[in-house]
């Protein structure tokens, strides 16, 4: 927990070292003080797509090894943050971010469906699923050397992931 707080401040201080730069280093038929070439410096600093993606890998591995240990709770909320990090990519991809939505809205329902139910076997069915629908999108994408595969452990291994818990534990 620690090491993602000390890792968000260090984003939010490199954006504002960014942004900072970005705006002192503006050509000079553009004033500093133009609103838009502020948020253009802003949004020029904010992750893209891989960036996003990177902890959506994370957590979507996470999730299945908690799943797995029956701590529904901690699948249910690694759920719900990995749709949460694609968040930047609706300002940063604004056509690409509709391709995330639908997968999660839709496709990935029925592995949130199966969380909801505390049921591994329906689980394990609709996050293979889920991996083989990944792997589609990213070669429609261009993207084909991206190549999701079930981890033999989970990313984060300063989790418990067998502490047992309901799916409904998550704070809303």
């Amino acid at each position: 927990m620690a090491k993602k707080l000390l890792m968000i401040v260090a984003v939010a201080g490199l954006m504002s070292f960014i942004w900072l730069n970005a705006v002192n280093s503006a050509d000079e038929t553009q004033k500093p003080n133009n609103l838009q070439v502020q948020i253009d410096a802003v949004k020029a600093a904010i992750p893209k797509f891989s960036v996003p993606m990177r902890e959506v890998g994370d957590r979507f591995q996470n999730m299945y090894f908690a799943a797995q240990g029956g701590n529904w709770g901690l699948a249910a909320y690694m759920s719900k943050y990995m749709n949460s990090a694609m968040n930047p990519a609706k300002l940063t991809k604004p056509a690409e971010y509709p391709a995330w939505a639908g997968f999660y809205n839709n496709t990935f329902a029925k592995v949130n469906e199966a969380i909801t139910a505390q049921d591994f076997k329906s689980f394990e069915k609709t996050y293979s699923d889920a991996i083989n629908r990944c792997n589609a999108c990213h070669g429609v994408m261009g993207y084909g050397f991206i190549k999701v595969i079930k981890q033999n452990t989970a990313s984060d291994l300063g989790v418990e992931y067998n502490l047992k818990s309901k799916a409904t534990d998550v704070p809303k």
